[in-house]
């Protein structure tokens, strides 16, 4: 029977990581759970045993419901009905296979129903339904909002709210409207205290709301009367029990058709301060965006597997001129790239994971007890990379997750263009990846900063010190090279000392950077698993030089003064 898990090694192989020890010490703390939880680890080892079962557990429903599920889910979509979302009738069984495998509360403390699993493992899991069905995996990871909300909340609100996402309640995040897009700034949707009955009330509408019609909504509104900045917003906790907010439209999409984005009529519906006023943009959803993104480099992942899958399998059956397509040059070095990629963005998405773990392990802590020095300056470490690293995890994921899907297409010729055939949901799906919660342009200007300032660079030097395999040093070698040029290039720019320039080539530069990034991690996963990344580390150095060497002699070439030139009005 398939397994979405164990069919891949290259996910559980992540498990393995030495930062993993160190997570699961702070995720568990010493162990204090099993003192009284019957389902709580007692080590390392039985912490990591659990993970694993929560894999193969997740990997046989993906494979088994989620996925046979998907092409009905697709061709019927969610509906309207009398104000109300009405899902695919196949996702109703997805979430009800979801919740009685215990597949919900994921990162939630045990004290409240939940796993208290690591965002390594919730990423895993997002992978992993993603494989399956991209739109169902949106419905799913939304449950991570209630981070936010344990991070942010009170904790009577803690008790309200996180058990009833840990038996299988849904959620979404209420931030976009017709107005505000990008531009969260401009949120307009009013939130009115409501002195009779102590609470507040939110008038408004909101736009392209995933999962829109969900049970418990985080929503940004204005709380400061007079305001039009960011400074004016706050976050609020909507409960559906409560009423006061409607479907107006179900939209119309590409693809993720299992996926509902909804437009929301709020009515003065009655809602709960989260954390504290005016800090809803400037804090609240910053955490909650970071979450997000790193979510979607997830969904990301997963269909850069599944496309791969699709393509590998089509090849293999697929003879023209007397032999299978996968004999052809040409098609197996699509083929080869395709999996490449996948390997090193997977890596460079648990890599991110891995150093949200330890920060956000740290936060919850010191709510309990003052950090130590040591702990603090771990902390103002990781989350300095994990600030570095996520708007590449979902950048790079997000655009080699189109790649692939349009290279599953390529493969499969002719049939990859009929409706029949999977890829083409896959590449549908996909499109959206690098335009919600962030398009890459903005990913782009997220990472820009720790690229002039020097910290990517850091990074990179510090990971072309690890030792790797002798067979791999050649492969490093030209690695060396490439950041050579890097440095080159980013130097020629920040002496350009010219911001619209600056701003051209900053697409250029971050990809270099992810190349970069990404040749280390691959190089990292093949000297400990050779059988699993050795033949992907030669390929994504090469993709990596070719694509550095273009990026730098374009930089070095250019001029401040060539702007001008590209201006279309």
């Amino acid at each position: 029977m398939a397994n979405y898990y164990s069919d891949h090694p290259e996910i559980g192989f992540h498990l393995n990581h030495p930062l993993m020890k160190r997570i699961v010490e702070l995720k568990e703390r010493d162990y204090e759970d099993a003192k009284t939880y019957a389902d709580a680890p007692v080590d390392y080892e039985d912490a990591i045993e659990n993970y694993k079962q929560v894999l193969d557990i997740t990997g046989d429903v993906a494979a088994n419901i989620i996925a046979p599920n998907s092409e009905s889910v697709d061709l019927e979509g969610p509906h309207l009905e009398n104000g109300r979302m009405i899902y695919a009738s196949k996702t109703f069984e997805n979430i009800d296979a979801t919740r009685k495998a215990g597949l919900w509360g994921i990162s939630m403390p045990r004290r409240y129903g939940g796993l208290n699993l690591p965002n390594v493992t919730f990423s895993m899991l997002s992978e992993i339904i993603s494989a399956a069905d991209a739109g169902f995996q949106n419905i799913w990871s939304l449950q991570s909002c209630i981070d936010t909300l344990y991070e942010f909340g009170s904790e009577e609100q803690r008790q309200k709210y996180i058990p009833r996402i840990c038996e299988g309640e849904g959620m979404s995040m209420d931030l976009t409207e017709p107005d505000a897009g990008s531009d969260l700034q401009r949120v307009m949707l009013k939130a009115t205290y409501d002195e009779e009955n102590q609470c507040w009330r939110l008038n408004g509408v909101k736009r392209f709301i995933t999962n829109g019609d969900s049970d418990i909504h985080l929503v940004l509104a204005r709380s400061e009367e007079g305001t039009k900045d960011g400074r004016g917003l706050s976050m609020f906790i909507y409960d559906k029990r409560d009423g006061g907010v409607d479907v107006r439209h179900i939209e119309h999409k590409l693809g993720i058709h299992g996926s509902p984005t909804c437009e929301l009529t709020y009515k003065n519906a009655k809602a709960e301060l989260c954390g504290d006023r005016k800090l809803g943009l400037i804090k609240y959803v910053m955490a909650l965006m970071n979450g997000a993104r790193l979510g979607i480099a997830a969904q990301s992942v997963g269909v850069e597997q599944e496309a791969y899958n699709e393509a590998l399998a089509y090849a293999k059956e697929r003879a023209q001129f007397g032999q299978k397509i996968i004999e052809f040059p040409a098609v197996y070095d699509m083929l080869s790239r395709m999996k490449a990629k996948l390997d090193a963005g997977r890596s460079l998405l648990y890599q991110t994971a891995r150093y949200v773990d330890i920060y956000k392990a740290l936060e919850d802590i010191q709510r309990d007890r003052k950090l130590t020095p040591e702990e603090r300056q771990e902390m103002k470490k990781y989350t300095r990379l994990a600030d570095a690293f996520t708007p590449l995890a979902k950048g790079m994921n997000s655009e080699y997750a189109n790649q692939n899907a349009y290279d599953a297409i390529s493969v499969h010729g002719g049939s990859g263009f009929i409706m029949e055939y999977k890829c083409q949901r896959l590449y549908r799906d996909a499109r959206i990846f690098s335009i919600y919660e962030g398009t890459t342009q903005l990913q782009v200007v997220a990472a820009i900063r720790y690229i002039t300032n020097g910290t990517y660079l850091n990074i990179i030097k510090e990971m072309l010190e690890q030792e790797v395999a002798e067979d791999l040093k050649p492969l490093q070698a030209r690695v060396a090279k490439l950041v050579e040029l890097y440095e080159d290039a980013l130097n020629y720019v920040k002496e350009a000392a010219n911001q619209d320039m600056q701003d051209f080539l900053a697409r250029r530069l971050y990809d270099m950077t992810g190349d970069i990034v990404m040749s280390l991690l691959i190089l990292d996963d093949a000297t400990r698993a050779p059988e699993l990344f050795a033949k992907s580390a030669q390929v994504y150095v090469r993709h990596a030089e070719a694509d550095v060497n273009g990026h730098a002699a374009y930089i070095k070439a250019f001029k401040a003064e060539e702007l001008e030139s590209f201006k279309t009005v």
